[in-house]
Parts: structure tokens; sequence; C-alpha cells
């Protein structure tokens, strides 16, 4: 037996409180008056019976609660002896990395072998369950203490092309411990790839309810060749030579040649040789690829010629299509304005939409609903009839640029959105005193990546007070520049200046080009996107209006993946096996996604062994003394609650015992 605060035990001395209230406690004689002492013979009268020990009982009561109290303070405790490596109700999870990376050699399968020994090793009644993991944690069994289901769901685990997270392995282990409120033992079979760490070492802490052994599958680093990435358009609308530029990436390899392929609906298109350095990167640029009409599934081999041949292809999707129209309004003899536009759109070498032109006197006949999207260039009025039209244009789903200038003064509010006009702020093209743009919205569609406006001198804006419109950039003096409304289903944006390099130069800097480029693509509702997408991601399969209408998704391998009930109901769906998807939506395009696994997932690095023994003892500190046992196989069993209990109980008889004695003493006296 020991004590975890011995020092406390000298709080023993109290139990000479009793003893004083027993036997110390002076005896006081209560006077009588007498008329005459001289007949009385003097005598010394002996204590000994005052300082009797009365109520024994109590006495020994109030003793014992003292020195238990003491006893309790000190916290004592003792050694049990355990079973070596066995913890009571212990769960253990068989844990087998499926990730892309253990596809490499045979790592896969001798993982699982060494998780079905482990599994075969556990004393009859233990209980264990099988779990496979990548990007997240699959229970392939129930939690039981039957071997042969565990046994099962280990030969069931698959070969996937997701990420490893030990992150989420941890994660899942502490929830599991927190839920069953039982010590859980991880068995752990995997590469130990060093890319499966997370950043934040927090994220992988163990606590005291887990233990953790690692089995790693794979030795010093493997030489591996990948392709790491393609760059190629997601959508082509027109007949010429589509770039196509290939990353070819080395890990722990040597200088070598890789030969490049490159395919379009499995017809193999053309094939360089690309010099990859030691440990290094080689790009191969394919300049002859004649995209046709419809969609298209691209690829991008090598000869990689190494143990995980699964990275030595890249998936990419192209589609071919014919540009759209848009309509762009401007004043008769006032074309300024929509030469800097066309020409910015064909400079950003955007052949997505084609600009139709018209003035004002035109638009009598002109149906709005045949265009992407329509262009307002500082007008002073709109025909009723063509005003109303892009109205209801605008509620069903379209989109309208309007640029306010000299001639929009005139009105008191803004075509179509109906903003109020507050004044036209004017600024000196002498003397510096011009506006610039201060505040950005980075997030904007139309500005997100062209975010350097600082230079562009603005002397002349329109103010409009923005009410519950979105504010996308400012003046410095405060005028919103850009303002973006959404009104039904479709959107306004209001730029307060003009595109005719009169009221600002904003058509003279490089950022123009790629403003217009954006702001088209956003209003023209173009979806850029890369050509390809990682595994994990999710892809939205409806909207609102498409409520209750059904979707359906094709995999890499011919296989529907809703069934009827969710092509109904699923907002989106994620996208787990590298390949190509095709995704037919309600009252929307087909589109066919292409999918490729991580690309970290290439570097079959294996974590240090000093990274691998910090995880193992996460749970070490607190645990010392908690879960695992001291040294010869013993851990401390407390005893304080039954002392405190063993002290209640006798304080409660003393209670009772000293409020009879009192009141006998009462009742004599």
């Amino acid at each position: 037996m020991g004590f975890f605060t011995p020092w406390f035990l000298a709080g023993a001395a109290a139990v000479g409180l009793p003893v004083w209230l027993h036997l110390l406690k002076k005896h006081r004689s209560t006077p009588l008056p007498f008329s005459s002492l001289m007949f009385f013979e003097r005598r010394t009268q002996s204590s000994i019976k005052h300082r009797r020990l009365r109520y024994l009982v109590l006495f020994a009561l109030r003793t014992a609660l003292v020195a238990l109290l003491a006893l309790a303070f000190a916290g004592p405790y003792l050694n049990r002896t355990i079973l070596a490596g066995r913890r009571t109700g212990e769960i253990t999870l068989f844990a087998v990395d499926n990730s892309l990376s253990m596809r490499a050699g045979d790592r896969l399968p001798h993982a699982k072998q060494m998780a079905k020994s482990d599994i075969a090793a556990l004393a009859p009644g233990q209980r264990g369950q099988t779990l496979a993991f990548g990007s997240r944690v699959q229970a392939m069994s129930e939690v039981i203490d039957d071997h042969a289901p565990l046994l099962a769901a280990v030969d069931a685990i698959q070969p996937s092309d997701t990420r490893t997270s030990f992150a989420e392995l941890a994660r899942a282990a502490r929830s599991m411990a927190r839920a069953l409120q039982l010590p859980v033992k991880v068995q752990l079979y995997s590469d130990m790839q060093q890319s499966g760490l997370p950043a934040n070492f927090n994220d992988l802490l163990l606590n005291e309810d887990i233990r953790l052994e690692v089995h790693p599958v794979a030795g010093a680093d493997t030489p591996n060749f990948a392709v790491e990435n393609v760059v190629a358009p997601r959508r082509v609308y027109d007949n010429r030579k589509t770039r196509v530029l290939a990353t070819v990436v080395g890990y722990a390899t040597k200088k070598a040649s890789r030969s490049v392929t490159l395919l379009l609906n499995n017809r193999v298109i053309e094939t360089k040789t690309v010099e990859v350095p030691e440990n290094g990167r080689a790009n191969a640029e394919f300049l002859s690829l004649d995209v046709p009409y419809g969609h298209n599934k691209g690829e991008v081999r090598i000869d990689g010629a190494d143990a995980l041949p699964d990275d030595d292809r890249f998936f990419f999707a192209i589609e071919r299509g014919d540009p759209r129209h848009a309509l762009f309004v401007h004043e008769a003899g006032n074309e300024r304005g929509l030469l800097y536009f066309r020409s910015a759109l064909e400079a950003s070498g955007q052949s997505a939409f084609l600009i139709d032109s018209a003035d004002v006197e035109q638009t009598g006949n002109i149906s709005a609903s045949k265009y992407a999207f329509v262009v307002l260039s500082d007008l002073g009025g709109l025909p009723g009839g063509f005003e109303n039209e892009l109205r209801n244009y605008v509620r069903n789903g379209g989109s309208v640029l309007i640029a306010l200038g000299h001639n929009t003064v005139a009105r008191a509010t803004v075509a179509v959105s109906g903003d109020h006009i507050e004044e036209a702020r004017y600024a000196g093209r002498e003397a510096e005193r011009f506006e610039t743009a201060a505040w950005l919205d980075s997030s904007h569609p139309a500005i997100m990546n062209d975010n350097r406006w600082d230079d562009v001198k603005f002397y002349q804006a329109i103010r409009v007070a923005p009410g519950d419109a979105r504010v996308a950039a400012r003046l410095s003096d405060g005028t919103p520049l850009l303002l973006d409304r959404q009104i039904g289903a479709g959107r306004v944006l209001v730029f307060a200046s003009t595109f005719d390099n009169v009221a600002n130069d904003f058509p003279l800097h490089t950022s123009f080009v790629p403003f217009i480029e954006q702001t088209a693509r956003y209003l023209g509702r173009l979806e850029g996107g890369p050509a390809s997408l990682t595994v994990g991601s999710f892809v939205e399969l409806r909207d609102a209006k498409a409520a209750g209408q059904a979707a359906e998704v094709i995999g890499p391998r011919g296989e529907r993946l809703l069934s009827l009930e969710e092509g109904t109901r699923a907002e989106n769906i994620q996208l787990t096996e590298a390949g190509f998807y095709e995704i037919h939506r309600p009252n929307a395009p087909d589109e066919t996604v292409a999918v490729n696994a991580d690309r970290r997932e290439s570097d079959l690095a294996p974590a240090s062994a000093e990274t691998l023994a910090l995880w193992r003892n996460t749970a070490q500190g607190a645990a010392a003394g908690a879960v695992e046992t001291t040294e010869g196989g013993k851990k401390p069993f407390s005893l304080w609650w039954y002392v405190m209990i063993a002290a209640l109980a006798l304080a409660v008889a003393e209670s009772l015992l000293g409020n009879r004695h009192l009141s006998v003493d009462k009742e004599a006296a």
C-alpha cells in the first residue's frame, strides 16, 4: 500500500481533539450555599474519577473519523497486478491503409496479411473491429468478439484512389474511445507515407485511452515517376489547334528519359520524349490537339516502369462548342466603348462570346433572350418596350452590364436595376486630382484574379445609392465603382464609369483585359473550371429550379452511381475514383468530368522513425498512471472513495450517538 500525498498523514495529530473532549476537559462543580463550614473536616478530593473516559463508543467513533479524514487526503492506493499487454474491456482496431500509394508493389496484400495474422492471435472473447482508411475512415465490420468476420472484412478491403490521412484515423480513434468509454488499441498497417501526415501535429494527438502500434509495410524511399499535372482548356470554341502542357515528376529517381504520349478519345495524337532530372520535373508541350465537337476524353501517359503504375497517366476533359452571342448597346455615333470592350475580349483569347452591337434606336425589335448577356454603354434613355424586355430577361436568369457616363446623368435611376442616381462626380485631369480604386473585393468573380487597379485614373464617376446591392469596388472618395445586384434569377452589374477612355484611362491598363474577360464569363454563366478534378471533390447536380427532377451520374466503370430516389434528391455527389464521369443534370447540358488521384500520393517517401515514435507517445504523459501500468506490471488502484465512504458512515453514526448522550446529560442535569 502507498500514498499519493503522504504529507497529509500529519493531519492524524488531530486525533487529540476527541481525547481533549472526553478526558482532559476540566471538571466544574456547582457551588451550593451553606450556613457554616465549621463542623466540616478539610480533605483533598481526588480528580481521578473526573478524568475517566466517558462514552467510550462515541470517543472511538470521533477518533476513527479524524484518522480516516487524514488518511483520505493522503491518497492511499494499492498496486494491482494486471496482465501484460491487456486492458480491461480493450477494443482493438485493425486499420488498413488502402490509399493510392498502397498500390505500389505488394504493399496492400502484405498489409492485409499482417492484419489477419494479428486477428488470429487475439485471445478468445477479445473484441475488435476492421477499418479501411484513406482520406476518410470506413468501418468494414462491427465491434465484435467473433474473429471470423474480422478476417472476412480484411479480405474485403479493396485498393482506392484516395489520399492517406493519418489525422482522420486519429480523429476516428478518439471519437470511438470517447463514445465507447473503453480503452482502444490501434493496430496500423500502412506504408506510413510522409505526405499523409497533417501540417499541424496536434491533429495526430491521442488521448490516454488509446494505444498505437505501427506496422510499416515499406522500407526506404521507393523511386517513382508520375504525370504530376496537365494544363489544358476546359472548353474551346474555334477550330484552332489546342495547346496541352504536361508535367512529369520523379521522386527519389535518377536522371532518366521518359516517353510522354497524348491521347484523345483513346486515340494517340502525339508522343514526345523528355529528360527528367534527378528528383526533378520536366514539361512536355503538345500543340497539335485538334478537338472535335462535343465532349472529349483526354489522357497523358508516360512509360513509368516503376512500382506505382496508377499515377503514370493523367485524365482531362475538353469540350468543343460554338461561341455564344452577347449584345452591346450604345448611343448612336459613340462606339468607343464598343471598340475597347470587343478588343479586350479578343485580346484575352476568350472566343466563347461574339459581340453583336446595336444603337438605342435599333433595339425596338431585338429579343434579349437569345443573348448570353447584354451590355448597356452610357445610355441616356431606352425605349420603354426594350427596357421592359430587359427586366423580364433578368428575372428569368439573364445578365446585364451597365456602364454609366455623362449621358446617364439625365436619368434619375439606373436602367433595369432601378438604383437611384445621386450625382455625377468629376475630377480634373490636371494637378493629379483624379480618383483611384481604393478598395476591391477580391472574392467577386469579376475581380478575383485581377485586383491591381491602383494605377487606374478615374476622372468621372456616377454616384449610385447601393441599397442592398453588393459593392465590389470603391473609389478613393467612397463612390461605389462596381455594384452587383441580384434580381429574380438573374443579375445586374453596374460599373459607375465608362469603357471609352474618356471618363477614365482604364482601357489603357493591363488590368482592363482580365476584368472584361472575367466579367463576360461571370455574366454569361460560363463556368471555366479546370480540365480535371481531384479524387474526393464534390460536383453540384442541381439548382433550386430543378428540385425533384432526376439527375444521373455514370461512373468510370460504366455503372450508375445513384438510385432513382437518390437521383431526385441528391444535390451533389463526391467523386471517389479516378477516371471519367458522365453527369446528366435536369434542365442543364450534359457534362464529362475527369478525375485524378491526388499527386501527393506519388511521393512514396515514408515518415521518419522519430515522427512515428512521437506520435505513438502522444498519450504517454497523462496515460502513464491512468491507462498503462507501473513497473512490474502493476497499476495503482486508488482507495480514496472507499475511505471517504467509511468516513461518511462514521460521521453519521457519531452524530446519532452524540445527540443521544447529550440528551441524557441534559435530562440528568
